[in-house]
């Protein structure tokens, strides 16, 4: 299957549950699926997204 990925780098100051909540409204609403997360040293989370690909357009990510 192909999946588009979208990468994301998280702030320190933004907690778990924030960044829960973030997540979870993008893979309701737009299709997104968890991917990976890394956890950095100073607290920044890299977080990579990802969806099947299809030939409709999608709403895109927002912030």
């Amino acid at each position: 299957m192909d999946y588009e990925y979208a990468p994301l780098r998280l702030p320190p100051n933004v907690d778990r549950l924030t960044a829960a909540a973030q997540l979870a409204i993008q893979a309701e609403f737009s299709g997104w699926e968890l991917a990976r997360v890394q956890l950095f040293r100073d607290g920044t989370r890299k977080v990579m997204l990802r969806r099947r690909l299809v030939s409709q357009p999608q709403p895109g990510l927002s912030y």
